[in-house]
């Protein structure tokens, strides 16, 4: 679908563009030949991906900002378009011939497709609205047996916090009590005592760092105060269906922790200056206690990690050592590839949720050893890794499928796409033309009656010279 139509005025202006246009064109001289060169790439409001050589700098020196001042100052006025039009991320792909004379495509944006990682090709295709990949649908299973650790002592909590925080101002009972309805759960009492010492408002400390590093010392951790606390359900931990779908909730019998994205009782107090945040758990694991403190990283998708038993321990410095993990029940993710598992049929049993086919040097694989599984959801395969694309139609619970072109194209001549799908993804390689992925995605696309991605056409030229 080609439309005319853009988000905003200078964004659609081939001025815009020139500048990044010709260093792409520069960088293809020497490899296209007498006929058009053809380039691709994307540029974000918060990155860029182009196909630019950046010089060497001399022994001992690290690349400078003044090395590729051509190549910032190019994107730069795109990204001063984008902020204008209010859009966050373009792909473009442009067909220059040897006179200069140019049409540029600029690629979506579509409110049903997600922003591609790296390259001009477009991200997950979102198939049906407001659908979520099974781990951020998956709530903590009830412990009805669990309740407070041993360690939890109120008493020696408050003493230990006032005697390190004899001039912090605490919540009042009221200040708890909206915290409370707020969040929509009650409080452990532990978090309770914490706030009643100290309500951890910036302006109690009088807006003075050395008071809030005290704080810091006292509680060993950057503390929210009783007005930001916030439950982490799985909403807190944003991630794109690409990689959400390649992720599994699980829980071992012997974990202090429940090994989901997030959950309505781990109320997040504070965080450790790294980014990572620290959570009272409220859902512990079979082997945890209501009231634990968790560490939720920033780096992970899925579960958190123990920290202490009680908030008495986190506060004394009596960490726990951890759950252990036992790994002797099959992966509910499997990696079948060169370096990993080596077939389909070794990764295959009942609670397989999902499969990915990586690089492989041997004969590509059959489907046929985890037809009828009742778990798998995701199906990722590797270009030239599947012996028969068809047998996808076997497995009927996918809501999730990653396929390079040449299988999808199968896939769509033979009418075969599983409409158990709730989000597609295009593995497109290297230079593949942006253009064809796009004519591709929007096939699929239609298949479920979804926006397509639109392409704004601009033409221009570009001096010879000026790139000489």
């Amino acid at each position: 679908m080609v439309d005319q139509q853009s988000p905003g005025r200078s964004i659609r202006d081939f001025a815009t563009w020139e500048p990044v246009l010709r260093l792409l064109w520069a960088a293809k001289a020497d490899t296209a030949g007498t006929g058009p060169a053809r380039v691709a790439g994307r540029i974000g409001r918060s990155g860029w991906s182009l196909a630019l050589p950046h010089p060497v700098p001399p022994p001992g020196r690290a690349l400078r900002t003044e090395d590729v001042r051509d190549e910032l100052d190019a994107v730069e006025r795109v990204r001063v378009a984008l902020a204008e039009a209010g859009v966050d991320d373009v792909s473009f792909s442009a067909k220059i011939e040897p006179t200069g004379t140019t049409v540029l495509r600029l690629i979506g944006p579509s409110p049903a497709v997600e922003t591609g990682i790296g390259g001009p090709h477009p991200g997950a295709l979102l198939l049906v609205e407001g659908a979520l990949p099974e781990p951020w649908r998956r709530l903590p299973d009830p412990m009805p047996g669990a309740g407070p650790a041993p360690s939890a002592d109120l008493e020696l909590l408050e003493r230990t916090l006032r005697e390190r925080l004899p001039y912090a101002i605490g919540a009042t009972e009221d200040e708890i009590a909206s915290a409370e309805a707020r969040l929509g759960v009650r409080l452990p009492e532990e978090l309770k005592v914490l706030y009643r010492v100290t309500r951890a408002r910036w302006e109690d400390w009088g807006n003075a760092y050395e008071v809030a590093d005290g704080v810091f010392e006292a509680v060993r951790c950057e503390l929210s105060s009783v007005d930001d606390l916030y439950t982490a359900d799985a909403s807190t931990r944003d991630c794109s269906w690409e990689f959400a779908a390649m992720e599994a909730v699980d829980t071992p019998p012997d974990a202090a922790v429940q090994g989901v994205v997030g959950s309505p009782g781990w109320i997040v107090f504070g965080e450790n200056g790294g980014g990572d945040r620290l959570a009272v758990d409220l859902t512990p694991g079979p082997r945890g206690h209501v009231g634990q403190i968790i560490l939720i990283g920033h780096e992970e998708s899925v579960g958190a990690a123990l920290l202490a038993e009680s908030l008495t321990d986190w506060v004394l410095d009596r960490e726990a050592e951890g759950s252990r993990r036992r790994r002797e029940r099959p992966p509910l993710v499997a990696h079948v590839n060169h370096a990993s598992i080596r077939s389909v049929r070794e990764a295959a049993h009942p609670g397989l949720e999902v499969l990915s086919l990586g690089v492989w040097d041997g004969p590509p694989f059959s489907l046929a050893p985890v037809a009828g599984l009742p778990r798998l959801r995701t199906l990722s395969a590797y270009a030239g890794t599947l012996a028969d694309p068809l047998e996808i139609a076997e497995l009927t619970g996918l809501e999730f499928l990653a396929l390079d072109p040449r299988d999808w194209r199968v896939l769509l001549d033979a009418g075969a796409v599983p409409r158990s799908l709730s989000a597609a993804s295009i593995r497109a390689y290297g230079d593949q033309d942006p253009l064809t992925v796009v004519a591709l995605a929007n096939e699929i696309l239609a298949l479920w009656d979804r926006p397509q991605i639109i392409q704004t056409v601009l033409e221009g030229n570009l001096d010879p010279v000026a790139t000489a």
